[in-house]
């Protein structure tokens, strides 16, 4: 029997429709709700972006989690250079844990809601805009988000501690829902987050998988490796670069624990290309499974809640007295790269945070911050050697201490410890309203000649 072209060209769109799973088909209607054009690519403040969190709020009211937002969501504004107030909102969920004496400590789990926009261009003197739908930035990360949260509310009784999901508004701006979920709706609770897990870009089927940054904090790549040794769908990689700055920041910024899962960068990033034709739903499917069970276990640990920083133990079989960074064979890395600067660019600068006392009296200025790198490779005895301002110094000593390990410096073939300074530039611009950092040409001294 011969069948018609057209039911040939449709009977596979069909069968594929009808093989997919519930989740997969949840995943498909979540993303084309949030990209529809009539949301015109969700710019941070807009209609479209303010339509999509009605659409999370509904979605979380309908898996039976509770709604902390009110019917608008988590308002907030933002002052804009012009004078005027970019008005924006984040939506809330929230699962309650079973145990009495854990369900006041909270795992936040986030995804961005908002995307580019709108690009206005003239073609031959014609108007015309290209849309930002943003398939994989972000609807793959809120989707996957929204799936996780129905997931963990049908199996609330599992979790001791109790979980925040956040759609976080605004993130292309300067992450501003996550500072003002920090800052402002959470800021008496802070305390109580043990960890955050931010989603975004996840969507992607690329030849790296599913990956992991974790700022290179022991307790979260413990926990990542413990769930890729047993039976999981996916396997992420832990990757010791941020692959781009994201959300997570600002809880780090903050001395949260947290971890950024990612697809990675992608060919139609920040493109008009980035459309739902360029998601593997499979993928998202398996992601979902893999989170469910990275959550249950971040959030039922009874003890030994990851630690924002953990102390190294002391390495007896090293030289662990410092010596000079001139005086080293082989000077120590950050991420491979032995250049001082290459630590401030890709992690000073990435979370430091500018005191807001600063940006208010407009101070500024440069903080020489000297530290040793131990034979184990551990930043430690972090402090100010020039001052500026106490709240300055407090800021640059944090970000520093924070880092994670070092490959260690060598002399004479054996790893030891060495001292080195930088100096942390902190800049306002003329308005006194924003803050920004910069990077000074760092001259390392010529080895020592003896």
């Amino acid at each position: 029997m011969k069948f018609p072209a057209i039911i040939l060209t449709v009977l596979p769109l069909v069968l594929q429709y009808w093989d997919d799973t519930p989740v997969v088909k949840a995943l498909k209607a979540h993303v084309e709700e949030v990209t529809l054009a009539q949301n015109e690519g969700r710019a941070p403040g807009s209609e479209g972006e303010k339509a999509v969190a009605s659409y999370v709020r509904e979605t979380f009211a309908n898996n039976g989690i509770d709604v902390l937002s009110g019917a608008g969501g988590d308002v907030f504004g933002i002052a804009r250079d012009g004078g005027d107030t970019l008005v924006s909102r984040n939506v809330i969920g929230y699962i309650q844990g079973y145990d009495p004496d854990l369900k006041d400590h909270y795992i936040v789990v986030g995804a961005r809601m908002d995307n580019l926009g709108v690009n206005e261009m003239s073609v031959d003197g014609e108007r015309r805009s290209q849309i930002f739908t943003g398939a994989n930035g972000n609807a793959s990360g809120l989707s996957v988000l929204m799936e996780l949260a129905g997931q963990a509310s049908r199996n609330s009784i599992l979790f001791r501690r109790s979980i925040l999901f956040v759609a976080f508004g605004s993130s292309t701006s300067s992450f501003a829902g996550a500072w003002h979920f920090l800052n402002h709706t959470f800021k008496k609770d802070v305390s109580r987050i043990d960890a955050m897990v931010n989603l975004d870009m996840v969507g992607y089927h690329s030849k790296e998988g599913l990956q992991a940054f974790t700022a290179g904090n022991e307790d979260l790549n413990h926990l990542i490796d413990e769930l890729s040794s047993s039976l999981m769908p996916i396997k992420p990689t832990l990757i010791p670069t941020e692959p781009y700055p994201s959300d997570q920041q600002i809880f780090y910024a903050g001395q949260i624990p947290s971890v950024l899962f990612t697809t990675g960068r992608y060919p139609e990033h920040n493109t008009v290309r980035d459309t739902p034709d360029i998601l593997d739903y499979d993928l998202m499917e398996c992601e979902v499974e893999y989170l469910y069970n990275f959550l249950l276990a971040l959030a039922g640990c009874k003890e030994g809640v990851p630690a924002f920083y953990n102390a190294p133990a002391e390495d007896k079989s090293v030289d662990n007295s410092a010596i000079a960074w001139s005086d080293c064979d082989v000077p120590p890395a950050f991420i491979n790269n032995i250049n001082p600067a290459y630590f401030l660019e890709k992690w000073v600068y990435q979370y430091l945070k500018y005191p807001q006392s600063c940006i208010d009296a407009g101070i500024q200025g440069r903080v020489m911050v000297t530290f040793t790198i131990g034979a184990d490779g551990a930043v430690k005895d972090v402090h100010v050697t020039r001052s500026v301002d106490p709240d300055l110094d407090d800021a640059a000593v944090k970000v520093v201490s924070a880092s994670p390990k070092w490959k260690p410096a060598r002399r004479n073939g054996q790893k030891v410890a060495c001292t080195i300074t930088i100096p942390v530039e902190f800049r306002l611009q003329r308005t006194g309203r924003k803050r920004s950092f910069g990077i000074n040409d760092i001259t390392i001294p010529s080895k020592r000649v003896n």
